[in-house]
C-alpha cells in the first residue's frame, strides 16, 4: 500500500472517530483509508478503549476533542443470544446509540451509524426502500430500529446507513469465513434457501460512507446499500465455495429445514 502523502498546509483535516474498530467494518476502513491523501484523521476505537454503553466515559472522551465525524461500527450482532438475552441486545444497539447521538450533538459532530435489513420482516414481494416501514420480527431488529429512532429524535446531522449479509474475506467471524474454514477442512455443509438477501462486503460499504465523508454530503437521513445481487444463502455459500475453487473439496448440502432459535426475514433485499 503506498505510503500516506503530506497534507499541504492549507488543506483542513477532517477529523473521525471509529468505534468498534475492532470488528469487520472498522478493519476494512482502516485497511483501505489510513495510508491514502485524502485530509482525513482517524481516531479509531475499539470497545475496551471507549464503550458506548458507558455515557461518562463517551462525555469525557468527547470533551477535550473535537470530530467532524463518527462512523459507529459498534454493535451487538448475534442474533440468536439476541433472542434470549435481549438486553444486552437493546443496551449496546439502543441506549449506547441514545448516548452517542446525544454526545455527537453536543460537539455538532455528524454520526454516520450502521444500521441492518433486519428492521424489516421480510414480507414485501419486492426490495425494501428507504420510505418503507420498518417492522422487526426479532429482538435483534428491534433493538436496531430503537437505535435508529433514538439518532433521528436527538440528531439532525445523522446517516442511518442499513446494509445487508455484511461480510469480509479478511476479517471477524462471518458467513464467507466461516464456510471457507469449513470447506477447507472438507466438511460437509448444510446451507439454508430458506432466506434471501444481498451479501455485501465490507469494502463496498466502507467504500460508501467514505464517500459520503470525502463528498461532505448534507444528504443526511436513511441510507440502503448493499452489493445489490440477491441471492439464498445456499446459492452465496455455492458462490464462495466456486470463487475459491473449493467445490471439490466438500459436499454442499441444502438444508430447508433451517432450524434457528430468532425468527429472520425470509425476504430482506434493500434497494440501494
Amino acid at each position: 500500500m503506498a505510503a500516506k502523502q503530506p497534507i499541504s498546509n492549507n488543506q483542513k483535516v477532517t477529523t473521525i472517530l471509529v468505534t468498534g474498530a475492532n470488528g469487520q467494518l472498522g478493519l476494512t476502513i482502516k485497511e483501505l483509508f489510513t495510508n491514502i491523501s485524502l485530509g482525513l484523521d482517524f481516531t479509531f476505537v475499539t470497545k475496551e478503549e471507549l464503550d458506548i454503553t458507558n455515557k461518562a466515559a463517551l462525555n469525557n472522551f468527547f470533551k477535550n476533542k473535537h470530530f467532524d465525524y463518527c462512523i459507529n461500527c459498534a454493535a451487538y450482532t448475534n442474533v440468536e443470544q439476541a433472542e434470549k438475552t435481549p438486553e444486552i441486545a437493546f443496551k449496546v444497539n439502543a441506549e449506547g446509540v441514545k448516548y452517542l447521538a446525544e454526545v455527537c450533538k453536543e460537539s455538532n459532530t455528524t454520526l454516520i451509524h450502521v444500521s441492518t435489513d433486519y428492521v424489516f420482516d421480510g414480507e414485501k414481494g419486492t426490495p425494501y426502500t428507504v420510505e418503507d416501514l420498518p417492522n422487526p420480527i426479532n429482538e435483534y431488529g428491534k433493538s436496531k430500529l430503537l437505535g435508529e429512532h433514538y439518532i433521528q429524535e436527538n440528531l439532525s446531522n445523522h446517516f442511518i446507513v442499513r446494509t445487508s449479509w455484511l461480510y469480509s474475506k479478511k476479517y471477524g467471524k462471518n458467513f464467507y469465513r466461516t464456510i471457507l474454514e469449513k470447506a477447507k477442512q472438507g466438511k460437509e455443509l448444510f446451507i439454508t434457501d430458506e432466506q434471501t438477501g444481498c451479501p455485501t462486503n465490507t469494502e463496498s460499504l466502507a467504500k460508501y460512507i467514505m464517500g459520503l465523508i470525502v463528498n461532505k454530503s448534507l444528504d443526511y437521513g436513511i441510507k440502503h446499500i448493499s452489493d445489490n445481487k440477491a441471492m439464498t444463502w445456499f446459492e452465496f455459500a455455492e458462490q464462495i465455495l466456486s470463487e475459491n475453487h473449493l467445490k471439490n473439496k466438500t459436499n454442499l448440502v441444502k438444508g430447508s429445514k433451517y432450524v434457528t432459535f430468532a425468527r429472520r426475514p425470509k425476504r430482506s433485499i434493500l434497494k440501494s
